[in-house]
C-alpha cells in the first residue's frame, strides 16, 4: 500500500482553485447585491478569470520540472504516481480554457441582461464549469479525470437551459443532458473495467500494468479501454455521437454556444489525449485505427451537414457554426489518431494543441460577431449578414477574417498553417488515406465558408432584392452602439488571429512544448 503525501502544492493547483473560489464568491455576493448592482457580478467574474490566468505565470518556467501534488509513493513497483501534474501540456490547455472562458464572459455581459437571464446563477455556473475544465488537463488518475469532466459538464447543462420558459432552450438542455449522461455512464463502466484489470487508477501505472495483464483479464481490459474511449468520443461530439450539437447550440444563449464550441470541445479532446496516449499506449494498435476512422467520419459528417444549411432558414448562422465545429472536431482527431502510429506521439499531440489554439481564437470571434448581429436580428440567418460591411465594416472584416481562418485561406494564415500541421501529422504517421479524406473535406468546407464571407460584402440593395423589407430591416443600424465588452471580445479575438497569422511557427513551437 502506498502512503498518501498530505502536503499540497498550492501554486500548482492555483488556476482551477482560484476559478472555483471566485465562483463561490459570486454565488454568495448574489444574495446580497440589489438588482441594480447585479452587473457587478459580471465584472467580478471577468476579474476572477484574469486572476486565474495570471496564476499560470509562475508555472511557465520551461527549465523547471513539472509540479505535481496529491502523490502516492512506495507503490509495489516503486513508481511515483500523482493525481495532479502541472506540466507543459496542462499549462497550455489551462491557458486555452481560461482565455476562452474570459472571452465568453465578455460576450455574456450584455447577453445576460438582454435575455433576462438570472445573473448570479449564470456567472456561478460559467465559473464552475471553467474550474472543472481547468482541472481536467492536470488530472493524472481516472477518478480525478471523471470528476473534472463532470464538474465541467454539469453546469453547462444548466447554462444551456437557463432561458426560463423557452421551449427550445429546455429541449436543447435535455438533449445535451441525455447524451452527456450516456457518455458518462459508458465512461464510468469502462473505468471500472480498467481498474478491475489493472488494480490502479493512476494513468502512468495503468500504462505499465496494461502491458502485462493477466490473460484471464485480457477481455475485461480490452472492453474497459474501448468503453472509456467511446465515452470520451461522446464528449468530443465525434460522429456518430454528434447529433445533439446543432439543436443544443441553437437553443442555448449564444455565449453559451460559443463556450461549448471551444471549451467543451477542449475538455473532451484533453480527456481523450490523456486516456489514449498516457494510459493506453499498449493498445495504440487498436485505438489508433479506430480514431482515424472516427476522424474521417466526423469531418465528413460535419462538413456535408454544414454544406446543406439553407441561408434563409432561421438560426442558419448558428447551425452552420455548429456543424462546422463537428467538422473541425474531425481535424482535431487526426493527430491523436496519428499518435497511435508515431514513434514520438508527443509531436503529434502538439499538432492537435496548435490547431485547438487557432480554432479557439477564431471560432469565439465568429460567435462574437454573430452575437452582435443577433442583437437586432434574433433569427440569426445567414441572409441577415448581407450588407454587414456597409453597416459595420470592422465587424464584417473581422468575421470575414475568422471564416477565412476556419477555411484555411489567406489572410487567415494561422488557419492554413494549422491545417498543414495536422495534414503533415497524418502523412508522417503513414495515414495517407486519412490525409486524402481531410483534403477533400477542406475543399468542401471552402464552399460554405466562402459563401458566407461573400454575403458580408454584398451591397445592401442585394439584401432588399432578395429578402424584401424584412431583409433590409434585419441589419443593425450603424449608429447603434456596440456594448463595450462585446466590442472587446471581437477586438481581442481579431488581434489574436492576426498575431497568430503573423507568426504561425510560434504557435507550433509553443504547442510542441506541451509534451506529455
Amino acid at each position: 500500500m502506498g502512503s498518501l503525501i498530505q502536503s499540497v502544492d498550492w501554486l500548482a493547483i492555483a488556476p482551477p482553485t482560484v476559478t472555483a473560489v471566485v465562483a463561490l464568491a459570486v454565488l454568495v455576493a448574489d444574495l446580497f447585491l440589489p438588482e441594480a448592482r447585479k452587473p457587478l457580478l459580471g465584472w467580478f467574474s471577468v476579474a476572477g478569470l484574469l486572476l486565474a490566468g495570471v496564476s499560470l505565470l509562475p508555472l511557465l518556467d520551461g527549465d523547471r520540472a513539472p509540479r505535481s501534488t496529491f502523490c502516492l509513493t512506495g507503490t509495489s513497483a516503486g513508481r511515483h504516481a500523482c493525481s495532479y501534474t502541472a506540466d507543459d501540456f496542462t499549462l497550455v490547455i489551462q491557458l486555452l480554457v481560461l482565455g476562452g472562458a474570459l472571452l465568453t464572459a465578455l460576450l455574456s455581459m450584455s447577453a445576460v441582461r438582454d435575455e433576462e437571464l438570472p445573473e448570479g446563477e449564470f456567472w456561478f455556473l460559467l465559473l464552475s464549469s471553467a474550474a472543472g475544465a481547468a482541472l481536467l488537463p492536470a488530472s493524472r488518475d481516472l477518478a480525478t479525470l471523471v470528476v473534472a469532466l463532470e464538474v465541467a459538464s454539469l453546469p453547462a447543462f444548466a447554462l444551456v437551459g437557463l432561458r426560463r420558459g423557452d421551449r427550445r432552450s429546455s429541449e436543447a438542455a435535455l438533449k445535451f443532458f441525455l447524451s452527456s449522461v450516456t457518455a458518462t455512464a459508458v465512461t464510468l463502466l469502462g473505468v471500472s473495467f480498467v481498474y478491475a484489470a489493472t488494480g490502479t487508477l493512476h494513468l502512468t501505472e495503468i500504462a505499465a500494468e496494461l502491458g502485462h495483464v493477466d490473460p484471464r483479464l485480457g477481455t475485461l481490459a480490452q472492453t474497459g479501454v474501448a468503453l472509456t474511449l467511446v465515452g470520451f468520443a461522446f464528449k468530443t461530439a465525434a460522429a456518430p455521437f454528434h447529433f445533439w450539437v446543432p439543436d443544443t447550440y441553437v437553443g442555448a444563449p449564444l455565449p453559451v454556444a460559443a463556450y461549448l464550441s471551444v471549451i467543451g470541445k477542449a475538455v473532451g479532446f484533453t480527456g481523450l489525449i490523456l486516456v489514449a496516449v498516457v494510459a493506453f499506449p499498449a493498445y495504440s494498435g487498436v485505438w489508433g485505427p479506430a480514431l482515424a476512422v472516427l476522424a474521417a467520419v466526423t469531418m465528413t459528417a460535419g462538413n456535408v451537414a454544414a454544406l446543406r444549411q439553407r441561408p434563409e432558414r432561421a438560426h442558419s448562422a448558428v447551425r452552420l457554426l455548429a456543424w462546422s465545429s463537428v467538422g473541425q472536431a474531425g481535424y482535431l482527431l487526426v493527430p491523436i489518431a496519428a499518435a497511435g502510429y508515431a514513434d514520438d506521439p508527443a509531436h503529434a499531440i502538439g499538432s492537435t494543441v496548435a490547431y485547438a489554439l487557432m480554432y479557439a481564437a477564431v471560432n469565439l470571434g465568429a460567435f462574437a460577431v454573430a452575437a452582435l448581429v443577433a442583437r437586432t436580428s434574433p433569427r440569426n440567418r445567414i441572409t441577415d449578414y448581407r450588407g454587414l460591411y456597409a453597416r459595420r465594416p470592422l465587424a464584417a472584416l473581422a468575421l470575414g477574417f475568422f471564416l477565412l481562418c476556419l477555411a484555411g485561406l489567406p489572410p487567415g494564415v494561422i488557419g492554413l498553417f494549422a491545417k498543414v500541421t495536422v495534414f503533415t501529422a497524418a502523412v508522417d504517421a503513414g495515414l495517407g488515406w486519412l490525409a486524402v479524406v481531410m483534403a477533400l473535406n477542406v475543399v468542401i468546407a471552402l464552399y460554405y465558408y466562402l459563401q458566407w464571407t461573400a454575403v458580408l460584402f454584398r451591397p445592401a440593395e442585394a439584401a432588399e432584392g432578395a429578402e424584401g423589407a424584412e431583409g433590409a430591416a434585419a441589419g443593425e443600424p450603424a449608429h447603434v452602439r456596440i456594448p463595450v465588452p462585446l466590442a472587446a471580445a471581437i477586438a481581442l479575438t481579431a488581434v489574436a488571429g492576426i498575431a497568430l497569422s503573423g507568426a504561425p511557427q510560434l504557435v507550433l513551437r509553443f504547442a510542441s512544448g506541451a509534451l506529455l
